[in-house]
């Protein structure tokens, strides 16, 4: 089994954390949304993972740590990391082409900005599953169209009239990825375009004209990480699964001086809390230190600096300074204060 996992963009939604971090790498609950995804993926899939094929865009925003990074999360799952590149923002369906190589055999698509929580038995019977989540709102998602067999007869893209309430959240598995291949090779030849990208879906609907089957995979949780606010509130979600399952969150070099947490927390290493309140669902990341504060619903990155400050709802990254008090103040592109 393979894993394709394309993360050529940038991020624009999530400016300012996603200038110097792409989007993938930023940490949900202490982890990385990346690493959550792809694991979580294999704990569904619950068989061994060949290969991760990874897509990455600019060199110069996708560099070695982030590639070393990747490879770290391959091997950890015992397998292959391949590293490739998206040269141009062409769409969905082109960034899959840019891992042609690795397009073969049974794999699972699966785009770098949404978490998921899941339990259910894979159809490999059918030549293709797309996973979905049962909406209240399905005129706002690409939903599926199912017919009396439960199979997937169409794609529709926010439906003016009821479809379905199945949700498409981005993850596909195909019993063989070359067939996928190939419809996206015609794709691109017949430049069939929607915005000026080329979509997988596509290539899905062209396998569906010849009559290749389609299952849903329903998940019990989706949940986006495409701007602060959705970001945030994913991230409390992920704690308090984590802290039901009993998942360890705090770290024991935390140095905690007249303070208290309200869990789920996810402390990192050598955080430094003096006179705060931290919690509920809140994410520390290493390094960090926190004086005279009242912090709760809010991610907080690495080597941050946060004092005087009572904050909820709050995203800050990694070695940035935040004091409550300030009469000065620099802030540079993208940078926001409400």
């Amino acid at each position: 089994m393979k894993i394709i996992v394309p993360m050529a963009g940038r991020g624009s939604r999530l400016r300012p954390h996603t200038l110097t971090i792409p989007k993938p790498l930023i940490p949900v609950a202490g982890k990385p949304i990346v690493h959550r995804l792809v694991e979580d993926i294999a704990k569904v899939l619950n068989q061994p993972i060949d290969e991760i094929a990874f897509i990455l865009g600019d060199p110069a925003f996708f560099g070695e740590d982030v590639v070393a990074s990747l490879k770290d999360l391959a091997k950890g799952l015992n397998a292959k990391a391949s590293i490739y590149r998206q040269d141009q923002p062409l769409g969905t369906g082109h960034a899959i082409m840019s891992a042609k190589e690795s397009l073969s055999g049974p794999a699972v698509v699966a785009y770098a900005d949404t978490l998921i929580k899941a339990d259910f038995k894979l159809d490999k019977d059918a030549d293709g599953v797309i996973w979905t989540k049962k909406v209240d709102n399905p005129e706002a998602f690409g939903v599926v169209n199912l017919n009396e067999k439960d199979e997937i007869i169409e794609l529709v893209e926010k439906p003016t009239e009821f479809v379905s309430d199945q949700a498409v959240i981005g993850i596909y598995y195909f019993k063989d990825i070359a067939v996928l291949k190939e419809k996206l090779e015609e794709v691109l030849n017949e430049n069939l375009m929607h915005g000026g990208e080329y979509q997988i879906n596509d290539g899905i609907k062209k396998m569906m004209a010849e009559d290749r089957v389609f299952k849903t995979g329903t998940v019990d949780e989706w949940m986006d990480c495409g701007n602060k606010n959705v970001t945030v509130e994913t991230n409390g979600r992920m704690l308090n699964f984590l802290h039901q399952d009993g998942e360890k969150l705090i770290s024991d070099s935390v140095k905690i001086t007249n303070s208290e947490i309200t869990e789920p927390c996810y402390i990192g290493e050598n955080v430094e809390l003096v006179n705060a309140k931290i919690g509920p669902n809140v994410s520390v990341g290493d390094g960090t230190k926190i004086t005279d504060a009242e912090i709760k619903n809010s991610l907080i990155q690495t080597f941050a600096e946060v004092k005087n400050a009572k904050l909820d709802n709050a995203m800050i990254g990694n070695f940035a300074k935040f004091n409550g008090k300030f009469t000065q103040i620099s802030i540079g592109d993208y940078s926001i204060l409400e």
